[in-house]
């Protein structure tokens, strides 16, 4: 493979940056009016399509930035066809059926998004949010299944950020069974971080992200942080001039520490890592292995799953998980079933513990549209009537439980935004509707 060009290695980077769940709201915010989700529909648009497709149709890498809208509605679902994965594999003999109790007036329940004075209807809000696939439960009961643009109920979609969720909660899995202690520092876990930032903070400030760190994601910055991060991780052969540190872990042990640890939340996918890292180190396992055999085998997921990768066959635990719609919807009703007591793989003070949310001072300065929020074992809380709390990731990835109203929702989407705060104002008052319709049929 012939040297790319600069321009040609900063679109490659920003790609791996933003399939990983890392890149924010910063390099999006320049977006103009973008086509809206029908317009933008890659069966609309027509990438990839023919035997080969056209030029111009053509979504590849590193020669075209596949993550820039609108190319991202096709491309995530098709990480791997762009970045090499681990796989997730699932039990080959069994899967968990999801019953079914479908409720056709929910595309026609209407609620007001917050800031304006105009309802709008669930279905509507959809489109608005570029939904690629939505999977409501009720009770354990698929109640609720929407597909569109890339996805199909057998297609798998970049999880993003929900990633770092599924780490946390395999973190609060081995706490429980013994395997780790959240009180123990990094550096007495992982010797090579012994001269970083994490080496005096605990496993617990790491899952929390109330890591102090000499750290910048400034997109704007050429000599931020977040680039040299991106290069190590570049699965693509590295330049010969290229002098820095190689996959993920090298970098980690460059970060510094910028003041005292569990103070301040600061949302950085670097904690993510490390902790995938202290999941390996304490159990002799690869990432991708104990999420299969903690999660994916035991829940009966129904098709396997996989995770982006760096050079060196790293997984990446921060934002590199693909599933299908369904399959998160099994992870969620686990949680929501351990959250109301009810017997499985996920132990009940395991899933309280994320309930009860993290420290709300430390977040106050944290996101507009989750105020009075908290942050914990990489699981986004509430703090709402309802008790919600989610895992979410860029470009509108979710998945909402809400133990009031017994319901999951899990959503995949690819607006044109990264950060969340451009749907939050449609979608959590959508789920709040949805839950309190819900609670409302219950008691007709």
């Amino acid at each position: 493979m012939g040297l790319a060009s600069p321009q040609r290695i900063v679109a490659f980077l920003l790609t791996v940056l933003m399939a990983a769940g890392v890149l924010s709201a910063t390099a999006t915010a320049s977006l103009k009016e973008p086509l809206n989700a029908e317009q933008s529909d890659p069966r609309t648009l027509g990438w990839m399509q023919g035997f080969p497709p056209p030029v111009e149709k053509r979504i590849t890498q590193p020669d075209s930035n596949f993550f820039s809208f609108p190319k991202l509605r096709w491309s995530v679902c098709h990480m791997r066809e762009l970045l090499p994965t681990a796989a997730i594999p699932r039990a080959i003999d069994h899967y968990a059926p999801l019953p079914e109790a479908l409720i056709s007036s929910i595309d026609q329940l209407q609620f007001t998004p917050t800031g304006t004075s105009t309802p709008i209807s669930w279905q509507e809000s959809l489109a608005a949010n570029y939904t690629d696939g939505l999977l409501v439960l009720h009770r354990g009961k698929v109640v609720y299944e929407s597909y569109r643009g890339c996805l199909g109920p057998q297609q798998h979609h970049a999880a993003m950020s929900m990633t770092k969720s599924i780490t946390g909660l395999l973190a609060e899995m081995l706490i429980a069974q013994g395997q780790l202690d959240e009180s123990i520092l990094v550096g007495q876990l992982i010797p090579a971080l012994q001269g970083s930032a994490f080496a005096n903070a605990t496993v617990r400030q790491v899952m929390d992200m109330t890591t102090a760190l000499q750290y910048s994601e400034d997109y704007a910055d050429p000599n931020a942080d977040i680039w040299q991060y991106s290069a190590a991780a570049n699965p693509l052969p590295k330049p010969a001039s290229y002098q820095g540190p190689v996959g993920y872990f090298e970098y980690l042990m460059t970060v510094r520490a910028a003041g005292e640890h569990g103070k301040v939340f600061g949302y950085k996918t670097v904690n993510s890592d490390v902790l995938g890292w202290v999941l390996a180190t304490v159990t002799g396992k690869p990432y991708h292995q104990l999420v299969s055999e903690l999660l994916w085998q035991p829940l009966g997921m129904q098709q396997d799953a996989y995770v982006t990768v760096d050079g060196l066959g790293t997984p990446f635990a921060g934002g590199g998980i693909s599933a299908t719609l369904r399959d998160l919807g099994r992870l969620g009703q686990a949680l929501l079933d351990a959250t109301l007591g009810k017997p499985g793989i996920i132990a009940p003070e395991l899933a309280r513990s994320i309930q009860a949310g993290g420290d709300q001072a430390a977040f106050a300065d944290g996101f507009s549209s989750l105020t009075g929020g908290s942050y914990r074992s990489m699981w986004w809380v509430f703090h709402n009537p309802h008790q919600a709390f989610a895992a979410r990731g860029v470009h509108g990835q979710t998945i909402y439980i809400d133990p009031t109203a017994d319901m999951v929702i899990v959503r995949f989407a690819s607006h044109p935004v990264a950060s969340n705060s451009a749907n939050d104002a449609t979608s959590l008052p959508a789920y709040q509707a949805l839950a309190e319709f819900l609670l409302q049929q219950n008691s007709d």
